[in-house]
């Protein structure tokens, strides 16, 4: 189902979807010209690539190199590392296409390195952090044969807690885990902003929303809708002054922040003009989670006409891309959650009282499903 009055940029979208099909075909030749035991053990050890580029992001490499090209040493000084290992690191890393080493030791930043500087506006630093760190990395060492096995959640078999319940009790994670979120526009920009046409709607109530950067983007390309984040006391609280001259002032006054819970308090709707957001929210729970959660939003929405935009991977059936699923497989790895197909989606809608409304598409993995209770 569409929505032409909510969908924008529809040959964009289109053409997105073009280009992944075919990177997608790309990433699959070494499977077809690498010898097959070569190819799997390739696989097997792509781990190292992964905590290579953690060492590096730990040390700030990109920052410290800056626009500078640099020898290992003088690298390693500004790092506090062996001239060594940093060399040595770093050659890794340039074969893999971050950093370049432009002369015998020598290296720079480069197009890939570029979103791991501190100053960079597309700063993932956050993000590579955390899907490193021991808490997301442990479960996946340790636990994943038994979880495979059990069907258990390898992330509770490993810290005996729930990963939400383990935030609230490590504050340092918590923050950790915030940045990161707050950090995905950089993965893919603002396109949930541009190809969803949020004009339609005069107040949009973002659950789940982090320090808000997902609704600031938003805000900045519709000027006449407001914004009101809700999340977690410990999350939301400092969140009006971190904004505070990183933002235009007269941007920030048309967003504020409120404590909430999508399974309990939530702000009442007020009409037409409101829209929830549920961004990467409902993939973290289990079905039966979901429909509380969504229950809860049908009955606030009542018969107001405010609806509930769900931005979420949407699985194909049948062929998922590398990303889509390995997603799936961190909310296994991590929760009692999954990401879903639009049939799975639909059926959650159904036992939720609500009934889907629009299908839009975006320049990148999600797809924003609006829904209006039945």
């Amino acid at each position: 189902m569409s929505n032409p009055t909510l969908q924008k940029n529809a040959g964009a979208v289109r053409r997105f979807a073009r280009l992944m099909r075919f990177a997608n075909w790309l990433q699959n030749i070494p499977n077809k010209i690498t010898p097959p035991p070569f190819r799997l053990v390739q696989i097997s050890s792509s781990f190292w690539q992964s905590r290579a580029l953690y060492v590096a992001v730990r040390l700030d490499i990109a920052t410290a190199l800056a626009d500078r090209q640099l020898s290992a040493s003088e690298i390693a000084s500004l790092v506090g590392a062996s001239a060594d290992a940093i060399g040595r690191l770093l050659r890794m890393l340039a074969a893999m296409g971050i950093f370049e080493e432009t002369a015998p030791g020598i290296f720079r930043n480069n197009r890939l390195s570029a979103p791991l500087r501190q100053d960079d506006p597309q700063c993932i630093r956050a993000m590579i952090l955390m899907h490193n760190s021991e808490q997301m990395t442990r479960p996946w060492f340790e636990e994943l044969e038994s979880a495979v096995r059990s069907g258990e959640v390898a992330f509770q078999r490993s810290y005996g807690l729930e990963l939400f319940d383990y935030m609230d009790q490590h504050p340092d994670f918590d923050d950790l885990f915030s940045r990161a979120m707050d950090s995905v526009e950089a993965l893919a920009g603002d396109v949930f902003a541009q190809d969803f046409n949020w004009s339609h709607f005069t107040r949009l109530i973002d659950v789940g929303g982090s320090q808000g950067s997902k609704s600031l983007a938003i805000l900045k390309r519709h000027p006449t809708l407001k914004a009101l984040v809700v999340d977690r006391e410990q999350v939301v609280r400092d969140a009006a002054q971190f904004w505070q001259g990183r933002e235009d002032a007269e941007l920030l006054k048309r967003i504020s922040f409120e404590t909430g819970d999508l399974f309990g308090e939530l702000p009442s709707a007020q009409g037409p003009g409101d829209v929830y957001l549920l961004s990467a929210v409902l993939h973290c729970f289990d079905d039966e989670l979901c429909v509380a959660g969504l229950r809860n939003l049908a009955a606030i929405c009542g018969q107001t006409g405010a609806c509930i935009a769900v931005l979420e991977i949407v699985l194909p059936e049948q062929g998922a891309d590398l990303a889509s699923a390995s997603f799936d497989m961190q909310m296994f790895i991590g929760t009692r959650g999954r990401e879903r197909t639009l049939a799975q989606w639909l059926a959650l809608f159904e036992r939720s009282g609500l009934a889907l409304a629009a299908n839009v598409g975006l320049q990148t993995f999600p797809r924003i499903l609006v829904a209006r209770p039945r």
